[in-house]
């Protein structure tokens, strides 16, 4: 039984269960108060799935891709709660869960902001029922994804607003099931999938100081 959060468009946060699927899903559309109502929907998915924390055998993340401030406060939330029940914590793709169950060639497509979207393609679900990414995640701007995506024709676009937690849940319970190591999803690529430079860097050097 998993905790899977997501917060790479929304914020969406669900109980799953392998065998019982979705006991509990909560989800907000704003695209701007992510931790202004991720406790609220923790404590809300965890009681109306009708659990005890001690129930759960690990937290499933979202790492995205996603806009950098809103995706990192539901990774935060769950390597946070993770760490205080003593619960494993799972990466999985936002995009993987937006193609789960599709069967057809999929081109996942979600709001990057600043006029951009990101992009991955799929063509299909292999024998367990995964989605079988072929390309991306990537980054373009709007307009473009037509000529940024090779054999965009054959592809049935899917654009989401949202990524349910549910179906990130039962991604994640699926990969294990069938033995699937989390980390190649990321094609060895570490962490978050930000997939754009944070708009603050650190200064090459020291601060020059004039009078």
């Amino acid at each position: 039984m998993l905790l899977a959060i997501d917060t790479s468009a929304g914020t969406s946060v669900a109980v799953v269960d392998r065998e019982g699927g979705i006991l509990a899903e909560h989800s907000s559309d704003d695209t701007r108060r992510h931790a202004e109502v991720i406790g609220t929907l923790i404590a809300r998915s965890i009681a109306d799935a009708g659990i005890e924390v001690a129930d759960l055998s690990g937290v499933v993340a979202g790492m995205g891709p996603g806009p950098f401030t809103g995706l990192r406060v539901g990774i935060a939330a769950a390597r946070a709660f993770a760490l205080g029940a003593g619960k494993l914590i799972i990466p999985a793709v936002s995009h993987d869960a937006i193609a789960f169950g599709c069967t057809a060639p999929t081109l996942v497509a979600t709001d990057a902001r600043r006029r951009e979207v990101y992009w991955s393609t799929y063509s299909g679900s292999d024998a367990a029922g995964l989605p079988i990414r072929t390309n991306g995640p990537g980054l373009v701007r709007v307009g473009e994804l037509e000529t940024a995506v090779d054999g965009f024709a054959g592809y049935r676009l899917l654009e989401a607003a949202t990524v349910s937690a549910g179906a990130l849940g039962m991604l994640a319970e699926t990969m294990f099931a069938n033995g699937r190591a989390f980390d190649d999803a990321f094609d060895g690529r570490p962490g978050a999938l930000y997939l754009r430079s944070p708009d603050v860097t650190m200064s090459s050097g020291p601060k020059r100081v004039t009078s």
